[in-house]
């Protein structure tokens, strides 16, 4: 899948979750949504230069 496409696919599934747990509260779907983001935060870093790539990582939460 191309970079554009993972992309699509996050902000819709954010979105997503955002708005259920807005609505409902569900701890579990808020939890998803930070779990996407990290991915999301992951496959960009990995996309970019080695040099990018590195100091990102070690911006990362973990």
């Amino acid at each position: 899948m191309s970079f554009i496409k993972r992309k699509a696919v996050f902000l819709v599934l954010d979105n997503l979750s955002w708005n259920v747990f807005s609505k409902t509260g569900d701890i579990e779907t808020y939890l998803l949504m930070k779990e996407l983001e990290s991915q999301d935060r992951q496959s960009e870093i990995k996309a970019s230069s080695p040099e990018v790539h590195e100091e990102r990582l070690n911006d990362l939460d973990w």
